[in-house]
């Protein structure tokens, strides 16, 4: 994406929105007509008890996060009390998520989906379940609905910790078009439409951004977003068809050495791989339907396809495998995937009882083409460590009922069965190639007692999983020394439980969840060195708690936060504690609307965990506070965002290990670290119409 193209686009954006808008009915022109005096909706305030299943459940609105401060997409998981998402190589790479004691890399155990399209990428190029949420556009996002836990039928891959549904909207509330300019040559140009076509309901949206970033190696970020969506139907049939593309080249400068740093040998911000970054692509298209039957029975079905590609350039142990060349390696992923998934609804009773049933099936069937390792010198390829081409497949059968037993108590039961195939041809080792499969039944159940009016209590029990690499399924010989390995068992359960409260009166919001989750022993391919890696079974327990309290009509608090105690099962000794689970977590905001003043205050913390097995070396705790404020003008409104406000010197991510600088004679442990950004300013220019 070169500079001439940025701005042509930028222009066309800008341009062609207000144009756009001057064809809408007079109906949507109500619909867009901004508000002087807007009331706000928050996704917190919506009343759960009686519909939750879980305390831990929940819904988070548009209205709820269109005021926080973002540095990146990736952050919007961070309406998920307890989540944090940070990043540790350039902003065009997927975040790493840390939950409920999970450092769960970039989303092993935590599943998004997109209008019910699965995000997480499986048998990936850089890692297990990797979960790429830069192709979103957080202006279009409706709502996002979370659990957390094994204890939802509808859950499957990759849920184990828990789970995000983002839902775009169908029609914006209005037309926009908005430019954001920050310091570091942050320029980001975003804007929506929604268009009455007579029955048809069109909604186009675009984003664009380039960033240099505060690094002494500029990060060239280039990005690219598009969004269009046709809805139609009648009161008991309605259909839609969305499109999507993202496309995003960048720079990165990755994790650092202690110890380059303190000798003067780089800056904070600097780097010590010149060739580090990539790129990425998304497209896809989505078809949706949901019928309305009668009896209040309803189906809802989706089919989806997406072509998606990554080429990522890395080097963390700088001369520790090759003092000549360097250990820089290039990842590679090229895929088609195709999917869809159908739900019906039956309400019913049982005796006096009424019951909901729903029955569904899910099914994925990735086509990797072209997913590789390679060693690489100024992104050449010198060797290749693997290279595969493989073939998945996935079906799922679910069921679930809840029964309301008495008037105060629901019983929900659920059964979930998955059965997985998969085919790798091993291009690089003929000897790794193999077909495997493998099923697992995980059943679920939960009571909630609605104790008073404003008072629910809730017990949950459920089994889940998360899938390997289907190359470490077949794996037989390790393609760096030609040793033997063991294979990876394809489908990994996991159980938990968990115990809360939910608490709504009037303008106040909390619950309270206390919880257990474990995983069993497990090998886990590690797409960083193309082979598999033991990792003992581990158990977390921990509390979590949520407060949303809308104190005025112009001012609204909410708080979280979180403590996980987690352990590997049944290392001996002292080794038993799990590197990079975070012990705390806690975050909180304020938004005040006066008149045509917005401010919005939000902090997150983050605090410290162990990197070693031992605990003798931990990673030091994150604060970061963001400012955003914001003024209408009627249409047009102009706003200031300050993120890390207090100018926060602390580390986004921490790591420990082995890495060996150009002129050691022999490697060094030694903690690695890629520190937050330093404080910077953007000007948000927005315009409605």
């Amino acid at each position: 994406m070169k500079p001439l193209f940025l701005s042509a686009s930028l222009t066309t954006l800008f341009l062609a929105m207000p144009a756009f808008a001057q064809g809408t009915t007079q109906e949507t022109q109500e619909k867009t007509e901004p508000h002087r005096d807007e009331i706000f909706v928050w996704g917190r305030d919506i009343d759960l008890i009686g519909e939750a299943g879980a305390a831990s459940e929940g819904v988070v609105g548009y209205d709820d996060f269109s005021t926080r401060p973002l540095s990146r997409p990736g952050e919007l998981v961070e309406v998920i009390p307890g989540m944090i998402a940070t990043q540790h190589s350039g902003t065009g790479k997927a975040n790493q998520y840390f939950l409920r004691g999970f450092n769960l890399d970039h989303g092993t155990d935590f599943s998004a989906s997109v209008d019910g399209v699965p995000v997480n990428m499986r048998t990936h190029g850089h890692g297990q379940g990797y979960l790429d949420l830069n192709f979103i556009i957080p202006e279009i996002i409706e709502r996002v609905e979370y659990s957390k836990g094994p204890y939802f039928a509808d859950k499957g891959d990759f849920s184990a910790a828990g789970s995000a549904a983002f839902s775009t909207y169908d029609v914006l509330p209005q037309n926009f078009a908005e430019l954001q300019l920050g310091e570091f040559g942050f320029v980001r140009g975003v804007g929506g439409a929604s268009y009455d076509l007579g029955g048809k309901d069109l909604t186009l949206a675009a984003e664009i951004e380039t960033y240099e970033g505060p690094w002494v190696k500029d990060e060239n970020l280039e990005k690219i977003n598009l969004l269009a969506k046709l809805g139609w139907g009648s009161p008991s049939a309605a259909y839609e068809i969305t499109l999507m593309g993202y496309d995003a080249s960048w720079d990165s400068t990755d994790q650092i050495p202690s110890r380059a740093v303190e000798s003067g040998m780089i800056d904070q911000l600097g780097f010590l791989e010149p060739d580090a970054g990539g790129s990425t692509s998304r497209y896809g298209i989505t078809g949706a339907a949901e019928w309305a039957h009668d009896g209040n029975r309803t189906t809802n079905a989706n089919l989806y396809a997406l072509s998606y590609d990554l080429e990522l350039f890395s080097n963390f142990t700088y001369f520790l495998d090759d003092p000549v060349n360097g250990d820089e390696f290039e990842q590679l992923d090229e895929r088609t995937v195709y999917g869809g998934s159908i739900e019906h609804a039956i309400p019913t009773r049982l005796g006096d009882m009424p019951v909901t049933v729903r029955l569904g099936a899910q099914t994925r069937y990735d086509d990797i083409g072209d997913v590789g390792l390679f060693r690489t010198a100024m992104r050449e390829r010198l060797s290749t460590v693997r290279r595969d081409s493989v073939e998945e497949m996935s079906a799922a059968l679910y069921g679930e009922a809840e029964i309301q037993l008495t008037p105060r108590l629901r019983a929900i039961g659920g059964l979930r069965g998955d059965y997985y195939d998969v085919s790798v041809d091993a291009r690089s080792e003929p000897q790794n190639s193999g077909d495997a499969d493998d099923s697992l039944f995980s059943p679920s159940i939960a009571l909630a007692w609605r104790a008073t009016d404003v008072l629910e209590l809730y017990a949950n029990y459920g089994e889940g999983f998360h899938s390997n690499d289907a190359r470490g399924a077949t794996i037989s010989v390790d393609p760096n020394d030609g040793m033997a390995v063991d294979p990876v068992q394809l489908l990994v359960p996991a159980q938990g439980s968990e115990i809360g409260a939910r608490f709504e009166n009037g303008p106040i919001k909390a619950t309270l969840v206390f919880f257990q989750l474990d995983l069993d022993s497990e090998l886990v391919f590690v797409g960083d060195a193309g082979t598999t890696e033991p990792n003992g079974a581990t158990e977390r327990t921990g509390v979590e708690a949520t407060l949303f309290w809308e104190a005025t009509d112009w001012l609204v608090f909410d708080a979280s936060a979180a403590y996980t105690d987690a352990s590997y099962r049944d290392e001996p000794g002292d080794a038993d504690e799990i590197p990079g689970a975070v012990e705390s977590v806690i975050g909180g905001g304020a938004v005040a609307t006066w008149g045509d003043l917005t401010a919005s205050l939000r902090v997150r913390h983050f605090g410290e965990a162990p990197l070693t097995e031992d605990g003798s070396v931990t990673s030091d705790a994150t604060t970061l506070v963001n400012l955003g404020t914001s003024y209408d003008f009627g249409r047009v409104s102009v706003g200031l965002d300050i993120l890390n406000l207090f100018d926060s010197e602390d580390n986004d991510i921490t790591y420990f290990y082995e890495s060996q600088l150009a002129g050691e004679a022999s490697p060094v442990a030694d903690i690695h670290y890629h520190p937050v950004e330093p404080r910077q300013a953007r000007l948000v220019l927005k315009t409605s119409f």
